[in-house]
């Protein structure tokens, strides 16, 4: 018998079991080693993406990033201890809101709202170093979604709700701004209701209160975030989305209305007066 072909068949099989070999010790190290890739940082605070080191690698080669919206047991703790945040809305409160977010006319209504608002969220937004583009987001998402009534001056100082205005903003926001006492008397809280109620000044106060988180955040105040550019910015204003509502799912919300086509273009559009056809 010709031994050639044993031997061949023995240095095939051979050499397909080293192949096998070095693809598992190659693939081996890929699987389920979480690390945390810092994203927002301060002593106490560190809220990043929890991600396999290789897989966000390899997320980066095919042009993919880590979800922003997606934090770490370590970062939900500290956030709730320092902030108050907890968990997201039950499925039927998301069923609800979700609901809302198909009714056109309600849309229509929300828009028209916004684009009232525009010019307060440029300038404040320009002065505060904070993306105009998150403030809409925020007030889109709380417009459409506001309880009916609760815009009504009587039902405001009745005490009947805690939060007011286009951003949904309550007196504690006022006082961790420094613009009510925390011994403030009736007349003052009254005024500051008044405040609250004002959607120009509402949304100043809701620029304030991003600009305050960025500094408690350990983030520079001297630019805005770009989410559409640096993943680090993205997990950020997942940040922030987060702390101004509570609700952790929240921030996926705030992240799509952010490239929502119509909202974009509601902001950073340039118009122009129609030309008259008698010139």
């Amino acid at each position: 018998m010709d031994p050639a072909p044993l031997v061949r068949r023995r240095f095939l099989v051979g050499l397909s079991l080293a192949i096998g070999l070095a693809i598992g010790l190659d693939v081996a190290p890929r699987v389920n080693r979480w690390s945390s890739s810092v994203i927002v940082s301060e002593p106490g605070l560190s809220a990043s993406v929890g991600t396999d080191n290789s897989r966000s690698q390899a997320l980066i080669n095919e042009g993919q990033r880590p979800d922003p919206t997606a934090f770490s047991p370590q970062e939900l703790q500290e956030l709730q201890r320092r902030f108050g945040v907890h968990g997201p809305q039950t499925p039927l409160a998301q069923l609800f809101t979700k609901g809302l977010d198909e009714l056109t006319p309600l849309r229509s209504i929300t828009v028209t709202r916004l684009e009232e608002l525009r010019p307060t969220i440029l300038v404040e937004s320009r002065r505060r170093g904070v993306n105009p583009m998150l403030v809409a987001a925020i007030l889109f998402d709380e417009m459409q979604h506001a309880k009916p009534g609760e815009d009504l001056p009587l039902a405001a100082h009745s005490g009947l709700f805690s939060t007011h205005g286009p951003a949904q903003l309550g007196l504690s926001e006022m006082v961790k701004q420094g613009l009510l006492s925390p011994q403030a008397s009736q007349a003052e809280i009254q005024a500051a209701r008044d405040q609250l109620l004002d959607p120009r000044r509402n949304v100043q106060l809701l620029v304030g209160q991003l600009a305050r988180q960025k500094k408690l955040l350990g983030i520079s105040t001297e630019r805005p975030l770009n989410a559409s550019t640096r993943p680090r910015d993205a997990k950020a204003i997942a940040t922030l989305a987060y702390l101004h509502n509570g609700k952790l799912d929240y921030s996926t919300r705030i992240l799509r209305y952010m490239q929502d086509p119509e909202l974009h273009a509601l902001i950073y559009s340039v118009r122009k007066a129609p030309v008259s056809t008698l010139i």
